[in-house]
């Protein structure tokens, strides 16, 4: 039934959607079911001629899109938000096979996708652009907003769908027109938001979106001199290989890059939520989230109740059929990205660290096919030992105790990532603290993610420059224009 449903959303044959058509060319990509190995489909294998061609069609569509204005333009969101809603379950089936998140994870998915398009098309009658008073009688200063012009969007393959209109939603109502390269791994979410962005009418050349490999047709679309603005979630390696491209024509470039965030249990926390939240924050997904709780520090007059009621919660956790409505993780979303979580696997019990619950040997049998991890929790972890230190993006839970307030902050700093930290306490001061005291672009105070749209999604250190969400992320996609006028005629 949704085969059928999500095949009215692709094109018939491998195409790149450039200038509001189909366009087919001669190299393709075969794309596997990470949770079969399976071949879902073929995709076109675009190059930087391809790059060029898409630009090519956004710039010829630019000056016409901004000149709509602002509450013309957040219409078409609203009429891409019925587009998306319409077609919800289909899009959440589509997630489910090119990235095998559960079902119940890519219906939320689609719920975050709906969202950021809510709140874009609620931006139509923003105040936009201010007024000072000049110091000379008769004058006046104003500086008003406009849009850079071309965008490119490199997309990553956790969040295919959401991170598309992440992208999109606020580069578009801003005026932009915008090329979107999605993941080699996940490339069918993005080409269906391509037709469904034709269904809701928005011209010919606003969005476009190419298929193809990062060291290529990536790097061609940031190269480009009609490129005005790039904006790119992925890793920490991708981003300083796009800085390295921009820097030759200094394009404004805004990256969300990897994250290590620290999961802190204070004595007084609520240990049954703080164990139910940490499992939940490292295993959504599979572990692949920037924002996950990639290590957990818990008080040491605490820890071994905190670890069995860590245990109890990953021992419930189904592996399975991500499009099981029971299942709870899926696979991982390719060969590469299993054996790299094994590899760190692997080195952290080398290094000492004790498995508590989970392990490869728990895999079931009937999982033999597919890019499968098992939900691990690992024990007598040393503070300074490499999955610490390095992003795992999987479902590797290492716990470590601490003894006091400053050796905990210490710790959770000492970090070339600072995107997110997590803080559970009962005590307002204590919390406070720590907030202030961590050093990441956002923090969680007994609660877990996701972020939220009015938000603003953004790491510190190497975790990125720039960011999205809420009205500081509208920004990123506009630059300013100050006019001096002088009205004593």
């Amino acid at each position: 039934m949704y085969n059928d449903l999500i095949q009215a959303l692709l094109p018939r044959e491998p195409a790149q959607f450039i200038g509001g058509q189909w366009q087919t060319g001669r190299e393709t990509r075969e794309v596997f079911n990470p949770a079969t190995e399976a071949s879902i489909g073929v995709v076109a294998d675009g190059d930087e001629h391809t790059a060029e061609h898409a630009i090519e069609h956004a710039t010829k569509a630019q000056k016409a899109w901004a000149r709509l204005g602002l509450a013309a333009r957040a219409e078409h969101l609203q009429r891409l938000f019925e587009q998306v809603q319409e077609n919800s379950e289909a899009l959440a089936r589509l997630l489910v096979t090119e990235q095998g998140k559960p079902i119940k994870e890519a219906r939320a998915e689609v719920g975050m996708a709906l969202t950021m398009l809510r709140y874009h098309a609620g931006l139509g009658f923003r105040q936009t652009g201010q007024v000072m008073a000049s110091g000379t009688p008769g004058r006046t200063i104003s500086i008003r907003e406009e849009p850079y012009g071309v965008v490119a969007a490199i997309i990553p393959w956790n969040f295919p769908l959401a991170m598309f209109l992440r992208k999109v939603a606020p580069a578009i109502v801003a005026g932009n027109c915008i090329v979107v390269k999605p993941s080699e791994n996940t490339p069918f979410s993005s080409l269906a938001m391509a037709t469904l962005c034709q269904r809701a009418g928005i011209p010919a050349g606003v969005v476009n979106v190419v298929t193809g490999p990062g060291k290529s047709l990536g790097d061609a679309l940031v190269r480009h001199p009609g490129t005005h603005l790039v904006t790119m979630t992925g890793s920490t390696r991708a981003g300083t290989q796009i800085l390295h491209a921009a820097a030759d024509s200094i394009v404004p470039v805004s990256l969300e890059l990897g994250g290590k965030a620290p999961f802190i249990v204070m004595a007084d926390a609520d240990i049954e939520r703080a164990a139910k939240d940490a499992v939940a924050s490292r295993m959504t997904n599979c572990g692949q989230v920037c924002i996950a709780n990639e290590r957990t520090y818990v008080h040491a007059s605490i820890h071994d109740r905190f670890v069995e009621a860590v245990v109890r919660e990953v021992n419930q956790l189904k592996l399975g059929d991500p499009h099981d409505e029971s299942t709870d993780i899926g696979p991982k979303v390719s060969a590469a990205e299993r054996d790299s979580v094994n590899t760190h696997l692997k080195r952290a019990l080398e290094q000492g660290a004790q498995i508590a619950a989970g392990g490869p040997q728990t895999l079931p049998a009937a999982l033999n096919k597919g890019y499968w991890v098992a939900p691990t929790v690992l024990t007598g972890v040393s503070a300074d030992a490499d999955i610490l230190c390095d992003e795992v993006f999987g479902p590797i839970l290492p716990i470590v105790a601490f003894d006091n307030e400053q050796q905990v902050i210490d710790w959770a700093n000492a970090s070339h990532y600072g995107l997110s930290a997590y803080v559970y306490t009962q005590d307002l001061g204590t919390s406070m603290r720590l907030v202030d005291a961590l050093e990441s672009g956002e923090v969680y105070v007994n609660r877990i993610g996701p972020e939220e749209i009015n938000g603003f999604h953004a790491g510190w250190k190497r975790s990125g420059l720039g960011g999205d969400d809420g009205e500081q992320g509208y920004r990123t996609y506009v630059r300013t224009k100050v006019t001096y006028l002088d009205y004593n005629q």
